[in-house]
């Protein structure tokens, strides 16, 4: 398991990264479980994505969960169901096939649920880079120094924090598509 050396949390703003909790994933589990409740047989997986799914990973205080539907005819009938629970709707923001809800402000952790159709390429890609990083330590204590590094260098900008990180995420999913070298 990988572990995170930095104790302390980096914060600039809005912008805030904390060391890794133990009981992400606990919490993950309570979502999904509320997730699989309340859309049924649509959700055909539920997936915990984003770093607090990496163990010893800082991160945000949010969890990432992508929920791949049965097919793209489960999508309205999904985010209409996601609409009656305590969440806020942000619709497909990217225009990627990810259709968005969090939670209200003010929950530690907060979450962030995506709804996508089978083989959405942004699912697939998120999905790599979580599993190289679980399974590469040296990327994923590159890529929190990194996290914690534009907190700073971003002054509280989300839109520059995200963007520095592209690189970092391209080049990681570029590594985990390639075959190991024999």
């Amino acid at each position: 398991m990988f572990i995170d050396e930095v104790s302390t949390a980096v914060r600039s703003g809005p912008i805030a990264v904390v060391p890794y909790d133990q009981l992400w994933p606990a919490v993950f589990e309570q979502l999904q479980e509320a997730i699989r409740h309340t859309l049924g047989e649509t959700a055909l997986e539920v997936h915990h994505i984003g770093s607090t799914a990496v163990p010893g990973l800082c991160a945000k205080p949010k969890i990432d969960i992508d929920v791949v539907l049965r097919s793209a005819d489960d999508i309205v009938r999904s985010v209409d169901l996601l609409k009656e629970t305590d969440r806020e709707y942000h619709g497909d923001p990217y225009n990627d096939g990810m259709w968005t809800f969090t939670s209200r402000r003010g929950l530690s952790p907060g979450h962030r649920i995506y709804l996508c159709a089978p083989g959405t390429p942004v699912h697939l890609k998120r999905i790599l880079f979580r599993d190289y990083l679980r399974a590469n330590p040296e990327a994923a204590a590159a890529y929190g120094a990194l996290k914690r590094k534009l907190v700073i260098d971003s002054k509280g900008v989300w839109r520059a924090y995200t963007e520095g990180k592209t690189a970092f995420v391209a080049d990681v999913v570029e590594r985990a598509l390639s075959p190991e070298p024999e």
